[in-house]
């Protein structure tokens, strides 16, 4: 079975038949073809080009990061599964005003439809929160009165800022964010916010290249916005439900300290040891399965990105109206 590797390490990725080594002078660490999903790098990586056309050819992508943890950009293996129609019928449903805004409603709806997810679930330990699930409900039936992109980004704002004002009132005082801060994070959740979104990101990505999407057609975030925007599309409905609750299980089980985190109030990035909690975390999260009330199995997290996927290959194609994923366990 394959697997993401995480390489948060300076050193060298070399190529022996038919194993990739990553190489530095503490280790040698075996990453065997067959079992690489996907590579996520946040050290200096140096590789060679016989290593690059190896993992490319082998359909395997590798997302790298810099020390806040923000995506810089991937190596995206030659693309073997996309598909004309499918390229062309993407196109037409973002050329079209409305097919464009239909989509992108349904991604805010998901995300918005997550968000309340979460909050609900906290809601009976922390009945202050009350308010904001019911700010967001009200926010929710006006998605579909808005008739443009800008107006509809607008209300997904507005969503993630009471959704944020509500995470404060959940959190310690030592994790409590005020405003959202990105570039650079300016405390110790706006930092988890930051390194989980864009691993996100990276997460999306791999999963699209599995599929015969185009990667750079997107609907709610504009195609030039990012070269894999619609990466940031979908992982908009994934966040709430990946990102977020590894956020809320680290803090709520209070497994982080100073320790974890590097800089200080005003610029603050995860430590080495703060990234390999957030990750081994995360990859767990991706790795649990629940049972999926169409299909009747077990299905992981990651699996879940994948099918989202599917079921926009469909709507594109005419043969099924895309409806976004609402946790519904």
């Amino acid at each position: 079975m394959k697997t993401n590797y995480y390489i948060t390490k300076d050193g060298v990725l070399r190529r022996k038949e038919n194993t990739i080594y990553f190489i530095n002078k503490e280790e040698k660490r075996a990453l065997p073809i067959s079992k690489i999903y996907a590579i996520y790098a946040y050290g200096n990586l140096s590789f060679t080009s016989g290593v690059v056309s190896y993992l490319s050819r082998q359909g395997v992508p590798i997302h790298f990061f810099n020390n806040y943890g923000f995506y810089e950009g991937s190596l995206y293996p030659r693309e073997t599964l996309v598909a004309g129609d499918v390229t062309i019928h993407q196109a037409e449903h973002h050329l079209d005003a409305n097919k464009r805004l239909y989509l992108a409603k349904r991604f805010v709806e998901g995300a918005a439809q997550n968000i309340l997810k979460n909050l609900r679930y906290y809601c009976s330990s922390n009945p202050s929160i009350e308010t904001h699930i019911r700010r967001i409900e009200r926010e929710l039936p006006k998605i579909e009165e808005y008739n443009n992109i800008p107006e509809l980004m607008g209300v997904e704002g507005h969503i993630r800022d009471t959704y944020y004002d509500a995470i404060d009132k959940i959190f310690p005082e030592e994790f409590k964010m005020g405003e959202r801060v990105k570039r650079p994070p300016n405390n110790k959740t706006n930092t988890l916010i930051s390194f989980g979104n864009s691993l996100m990101y990276g997460t999306v990505l791999t999963e699209i290249y599995n599929t015969q999407l185009n990667p750079t057609i997107s609907y709610l975030h504009e195609p030039f916005e990012r070269r894999f925007s619609l990466s940031l599309d979908v992982a908009e409905i994934f966040k709430p439900i990946i990102v977020d609750r590894v956020i809320f299980k680290l803090v709520n089980k209070k497994m982080l300290d100073d320790s974890h985190f590097v800089g200080e109030l005003g610029d603050m990035f995860l430590s080495d040891a703060g990234k390999k909690l957030f990750l081994q975390n995360y990859h767990d999260r991706l790795s649990t399965t629940i049972k999926h009330k169409g299909l009747g199995r077990e299905v992981s997290y990651q699996r879940l990105i994948r099918l989202e996927l599917y079921k926009l290959v469909k709507h594109v194609l005419g043969t099924h109206k895309y409806k976004p994923l609402v946790m519904w366990w």
